[in-house]
């Protein structure tokens, strides 16, 4: 077996990123892929993660790869790609079936075709999207949960409680022009969240139960893992730059020196210390407020051992992890 080159891409509002990483020949399962090439671009022609503008996105795509496949001293031939925004969204579902060998042992196919039952349950339902993730939370058979896996057990009755993460189809299908457009095919569509999760936590962590939160520019996503299964994902339309906002406002000066100001990179004798925390404190108790009442609805507040573990440029703004923690 040779060695296998993965390529992966992010497109942002603010930025395009692209890494690529290797993984050496007769690697074992476990391997850590060695990234070998990475490069950043200025997004331009996005608005909230949406593409407006599909020349200019084709620019900070084309900077990207460049940079990147110098470094990786290759060319980029295909990538997977990680899409955010607030069009992501999550979806249940319920899927039941008849195992189909006559002496009623489940067996794969059932396990597939369960799932399938499970998404066409909802398809009238979300109409102008495209289901990027199906993940199966539960199965029962006969009524009863299976702890384990239900393939080789016997019912007359296979059920499946799923999680479905969605997304707009315009928006995936400009996506994936836009990147082909440069020569790179795309090899498949990941959430972000998921994508982040991957490399911020722990096969520990997602088995014991937490929660991983990103607070982004304009948005603040959140994944939820219980018995390492991702059981939850949402989106708020909040972020970082409504704090940059809220100092703007609070302390009359201009957004730029705001954003200095919120990164820690200026200070000013015209406003108190206690000032600036009390502005960026309560845009955090709002953010947290939202990730609270999102845990609450599906009944999760407080029974994550492993915690909150929080990433993204807003994850390093003063009394983030304080007020996370409160």
């Amino acid at each position: 077996m040779s060695e296998q080159i993965i390529t992966g891409i992010d497109v942002g509002t603010y930025h395009v990123k692209v890494a690529v990483a290797r993984i050496p020949k007769n690697a074992g399962p476990n391997a850590k892929p060695e990234i070998i090439g990475t490069g950043l671009a200025e997004s331009r022609g996005l608005k909230s993660g949406y593409i407006m503008n599909e020349a200019e996105v084709a620019r900070s795509i084309k900077s990207a790869l460049t940079q990147a496949e110098k470094s990786a001293k290759l060319s980029i031939k295909n990538a997977h790609v990680a899409i955010g925004s607030i069009g992501l969204e999550e979806v249940y579902s319920h899927g039941e079936i008849i195992p189909s060998r006559a002496d009623s042992e489940i067996i794969p196919s059932d396990l597939e075709k369960v799932m399938t039952d499970s998404e066409e349950r909802i398809m009238d339902h979300i109409p102008n999207r495209r289901i990027l993730h199906s993940i199966p939370l539960r199965h029962l058979v006969d009524g009863a949960e299976v702890l384990g896996r239900p393939q080789g057990l016997k019912g007359t009755k296979l059920e499946v409680d799923s999680l479905f993460i969605t997304t707009y189809e315009q928006h995936v299908n400009d996506l994936i022009r836009t990147i082909e457009s440069q020569g790179v095919f795309v090899e498949d569509i990941i959430a972000s969240p998921l994508a982040a999760s991957f490399v911020m936590l722990s096969k520990a962590q997602k088995r014991a139960g937490c929660i991983l939160t990103n607070i982004g520019a304009e948005t603040t996503s959140i994944v939820v893992f219980e018995d390492s299964t991702p059981i939850s994902l949402k989106i708020f339309p909040i972020g970082s730059n409504d704090i940059t906002n809220d100092i703007a406002l609070g302390l009359r000066i201009p957004l730029e020196d705001a954003e200095k100001v919120k990164r820690g990179a200026m200070t000013s004798a015209t406003y108190s210390k206690k000032r600036l925390d009390e502005i960026i404190h309560e845009r955090l108790r709002m953010i947290f407020g939202l990730i609270d009442g999102h845990l609450k609805k599906i009944k999760r507040d407080g029974l994550l051992p492993a915690g909150i573990i929080l990433t993204g440029g807003g994850a390093n703004v003063t009394g983030t992890v304080e007020v996370a923690k409160a």
